[in-house]
């Protein structure tokens, strides 16, 4: 028994280990030009994918994640750097495992057969590389671009192939422009009352804000930092109630 408990303490060790690994050493850098190349052409500017367009560039697509699987972030980039290659990897991957599995109403179609909320889901699923690990989606968002970068505005740039996600950017994130990225996607996402309905009384909010509310109202409550970024500003006692998410593919069909 006590062979069988120290194999088990040995592999969770080194699970947890591997799960919380996030830098590498590599000299290369990802070319983000392409994947810009391949948003600015099939992704429309209300944020729906083409991506039939995608799978007629499948090699393309394939060629860039191959890419970031190949040149992680290393110890010497920059926070903006790791960020924005974070960012890119998670939506790049997510397009592939669309354009993969295409025709498909919905990302959680790709759920396993027996799905448990944040353990077997098609976002726990470890079947990409980065680095020679095996990656998961939930992985890239939780393990790192949550855990890591403490930036609230990420939510609004990882895109989850979904009509009620925030829309994805049509051109890929950039080390110089990020922190004007992440504010424009902030902007939109907020003030775009097929997502969220704001009046000064009342906002009628993403479920991402209610997933994940305490990424939002470190060192502020969750009205202060809505009103960074919307047009309608709530007062201090505003209601608040979260809509309905819509899983449906984000799909221009």
């Amino acid at each position: 028994m006590q062979k069988v408990a120290l194999t088990l303490i040995t592999a969770f060790v080194l699970f947890a280990c591997r799960a919380e690994a996030t830098s590498f050493k590599t000299a290369g850098k990802p070319d983000h030009s392409q994947w810009t190349a391949l948003l600015q052409k099939y992704v429309a500017s209300n944020g729906l994918v083409n991506y039939q367009g995608f799978i007629s560039e499948k090699e393309r697509l394939d060629a860039y994640t191959e890419e970031l699987s190949a040149n992680p972030p290393a110890d010497n980039w920059s926070r903006e750097e790791k960020l924005a290659y974070w960012i890119n990897a998670y939506n790049a991957f997510t397009v592939k495992l669309i354009v993969d599995n295409y025709p498909v109403e919905s990302i959680k179609d790709l759920n396993p057969t027996i799905s448990l909320p944040t353990i077997n889901t098609v976002w726990a699923k470890e079947w990409f590389k980065i680095g020679g690990e095996d990656f998961s989606l939930d992985r890239i968002e939780h393990k790192i671009l949550r855990k890591e970068f403490d930036e609230p505005r990420i939510h609004f740039a990882v895109n989850c192939a979904s009509i009620s996600c925030p829309v994805l950017l049509n051109e890929a994130f950039v080390a110089d422009k990020i922190d004007t990225q992440l504010s424009q996607q902030a902007k939109v996402f907020l003030n775009d009352k097929s997502r969220n309905v704001i009046k000064k009384d009342e906002a009628q909010l993403s479920k991402i804000f209610s997933w994940f509310g305490g990424d939002f109202t470190k060192g502020q409550t969750l009205v202060e930092f809505l009103n960074k970024y919307s047009n309608t500003k709530l007062a201090k006692d505003a209601k608040i109630k979260f809509l309905d998410y819509d899983w449906n593919l984000n799909d221009t069909k």
